[in-house]
Formats: C-alpha cells, structure tokens, sequence
C-alpha cells in the first residue's frame, strides 16, 4: 500500500515538473494586424513560433463570430495568437514581424478592410510585455519618423474563429494570393518598409 503510495507521489511530481517544464518553453502573443489570414504566415515561418490561432480579441461580448465581428459594434479585432517557444525566439523578435507586416499609419482599418475591426493593435499580457511593446513602438516612430496610431491594449479574452479561418493561406492558396494582392497589402508594406517589408 505504502508502495503504491509512493509510486503514485512520484507520479505525481514527475507529471507536475513536466508540466512546468512545458510552460517554461511555451509562451503567446496576441496581435491584431487587419485581416488574420495575412497575419499568420510571416509568424508561422519564424523559427521558434510553435502555432498560429486566427480569431477575435478586444471587445466586450462574451463571444465572437465572424458574421457579427465582421459587421462592426462588437469591439473586437481580427487578431492571431502566437504560440512560441521562449527559448528560440524573443517577444522583441516577435513585436519587429508584426511592425514589418501591418501598416502603422492607418487608423481606419488596414490595406483594404476598414472599420475598427481591422485596426492594428498590440495586445500584451503583463508589464514586461507592456514595456517591450512601448519601446518597440518607440523605436518605430523614430526610424519611420512619423507618428504610429497602432495602439498597445492589455489582453482580453481571446476567441478562435471558425475552422474555415485557420490556416487559409495553406487551404485556399489561390484565393488568398489573389485576396493579398487585390488588397494592396504587399504593395502598401514596400511602401512604408522597402526591403524590410516581409
């Protein structure tokens, strides 16, 4: 019995120290960049970057769906979630993907969506986060030389969308380009970041 017991125990902490040890290489981020199928192949071939989650964040209803974040009023924002592994890759790194892949001037929305579901945003989840944001967008200003309207907002509750949204860009590849490039999105990054656009 006492050997059960002890088996049990060690069970126990061997499962809680792997839990730990996964939290410790596991880590999010939440951006709101415009249209979230844009936003998830420049993080998904960043190394370190473990998975993309399309979805809504930011607003105020206790739910989201595409039909009704995409009509306006709820407060949310398309958004993707990055899961990462700390160790291979920083928040910094994660904050300079996100600037070279929005347009940091547009307060109406982004490329071709408007409407405030499609503003930028930063969405951070403690005071480090908080302060790398801010200085990041700091050095943006400076370097760019003009004011950024994207905004740095403490994280709400995140909703994933609908599966259909997931990983669009490898699903529907034709439609996506054709949607990326009707939109004027590359061209619009070129123009605000040349070569340092993604």
């Amino acid at each position: 019995m006492q050997f059960r017991l002890f088996i049990a125990a060690a069970l126990l902490v061997a499962g809680s120290l792997a839990s730990f040890a996964q939290s410790e290489n596991k880590a999010s981020a939440v951006f709101a960049g415009g249209c979230f199928w844009c936003m998830e192949p420049p993080y998904d071939k960043t190394e370190g970057v473990l998975s993309t989650t399309s979805g809504y964040t930011g607003g105020t209803a206790k739910t989201a769906k595409y039909e009704v974040v995409s009509s306006g009023g709820t407060g949310h924002l398309e958004s993707v979630k990055v899961e990462y592994d700390p160790s291979k890759v920083s928040y910094e790194k994660l904050l300079n993907v996100y600037w070279h892949n929005i347009d940091p001037f547009d307060d109406r929305g982004q490329f071709c969506d408007k409407g405030d579901q499609y503003k930028s945003a930063i969405f951070y989840g403690n005071e480090e986060e908080k302060a790398l944001a801010e200085k990041s967008k700091k050095a943006m200003e400076e370097n760019l030389g003009h004011e950024i309207v994207t905004k740095i907002l403490p994280a709400k509750e995140f909703y994933a969308a609908e599966d259909y949204h997931q990983d669009y860009y490898k699903n529907n590849p034709l439609h996506y380009k054709f949607y990326r490039y009707a939109c004027g999105r590359d061209a619009r990054l070129k123009e605000v970041w040349g070569k340092e656009s993604s």
